[in-house]
C-alpha cells in the first residue's frame, strides 16, 4: 500500500511540476504556426513527454523516497534470529518466484505493515514494520513476506508506472484540450494563449487526474489477488489466509485517516463511489477469493 500512495504522491506532484515549469518556459508549443488552431501531434508528443516522465522518476525513486518517508533500516548484518530469519526467508521466496534478491528492512511502527518497491524485479526492497514482527506468528509473517515478493516477481511497480504513463498523458492532452476550447468558444480568443486557457487546463488538470486516478486505484485492488494467490503459493495457502485474518483481526478500533492509506490493507470498506478510490479490495473480499481458488 506504501508503495502505491508514495509512487501516486510523487508522479503527481513531478506531472504538476514538469507541466507547468515547461509552460513558463514556453516549450510548450501546441498551436499550429498562425497560433490559431492545434497541433494536435505536437500537443500529443508533450503529453506523453510530460505523462511518462513523472510517472518513469517517480518509478527510479521509489525505494529511496521509501527509505527514507519511513525510515527503514536495511538489514545489511543480521543483529538477532529474527533479522536472519527475515533475510533467509526472502532469499529463499525470491529463488522460488525467480527474481533477484531484494533488500529487506526493517521500520519502525506499531501496527502491523509491510511494502515492497522498486526499479525492477531484481532491485527490489522488501520491508516489514516491528509490529507486524511483535503481533503476528511467524507462518502469518512469511506469508506476508510471499505475498511482497509476489508483487515484486509480478512486475507490478513496472506495470503501474506504463498505466500512470498512459493515464497521464490523457490528463495532460484532455486538460490542454479543454482548455483550448474554453479559451475559444467561451472567451473568444482568436490568437495564441488568452488567462482563461491556463486557468481552464490546471483546473481540468486536476479534475481529471481524479478520474484517472481509478484506473489505478482499480488495478492496485487487481494486484493485491494476484499478490495473494501469489503469496499462497510460496507460503501456504493456510498461512496466507490466517495473515489476512490477523490483520483483519488486528485493530479493535479503526485507524485514523492518515494510517488507513499506509497500511498493507485498509481498515475500512467504503460504499458508492469512495469504492472506486480503494486501493486494495476488502480484507473479506480476498479471504473469500483465495478459499474459493482452493
Amino acid at each position: 500500500m506504501k508503495r502505491i500512495l508514495l509512487f501516486v504522491a510523487t508522479n503527481v506532484a513531478i506531472l504538476l511540476v514538469l507541466s507547468v515549469t515547461l509552460r513558463l518556459l514556453g516549450v510548450d508549443r501546441i498551436l499550429n504556426e498562425q497560433g490559431t488552431g492545434l497541433d494536435l501531434t505536437n500537443l500529443l508528443v508533450f503529453s506523453a513527454v510530460v505523462g511518462f516522465a513523472g510517472s518513469l522518476i517517480s518509478l527510479a525513486m521509489s525505494k529511496f523516497i521509501a527509505k527514507r518517508s519511513m525510515g527503514v533500516r536495511v538489514i545489511e548484518q543480521p543483529r538477532n534470529p529474527t533479522e536472519a530469519w527475515l533475510v533467509e526467508t526472502v532469499r529463499k521466496q525470491a529463488q522460488a518466484a525467480g527474481i533477484g534478491m531484494p533488500e529487506v528492512g526493517i521500520f519502525d511502527a506499531p501496527d502491523m505493515n509491510a511494502f515492497a518497491t522498486g526499479a525492477n524485479r531484481n532491485n527490489a526492497l522488501v520491508a516489514v514494520s516491528s509490529g507486524l514482527l511483535h503481533n503476528m506468528s511467524q507462518p502469518q509473517v512469511e506469508a506476508v513476506l510471499a505475498h511482497e515478493v509476489s508483487h515484486v516477481a509480478n512486475g507490478d511497480m513496472v506495470t503501474l508506472t506504463l498505466i500512470q504513463g498512459v493515464v497521464n498523458t490523457f490528463v495532460v492532452f484532455l486538460s490542454r484540450v479543454i482548455g483550448y476550447t474554453v479559451d475559444r468558444v467561451v472567451f473568444k480568443t482568436e490568437r495564441d494563449h488568452g488567462p482563461a486557457f491556463m486557468i481552464t487546463t490546471i483546473i481540468a488538470q486536476l479534475v481529471l487526474g481524479i478520474l484517472a486516478s481509478m484506473i489505478v486505484m482499480w488495478f492496485s485492488r487487481y494486484r493485491e489477488f494476484r499478490a495473494d494467490a501469489g503469496g499462497a503459493n510460496l507460503a501456504g495457502r493456510q498461512n496466507m489466509i490466517g495473515a489476512l485474518e490477523r490483520l483483519r483481526h488486528g485493530h479493535s478500533t479503526p485507524l485514523p485517516d492518515s494510517m488507513q492509506a499506509l497500511g498493507i490493507s485498509t481498515e475500512k470498506k467504503p460504499g458508492g463511489l469512495a469504492r472506486l478510490f480503494m486501493t486494495h479490495p476488502p480484507l473479506e473480499e480476498r479471504i473469500a477469493a483465495l478459499r474459493q481458488a482452493a
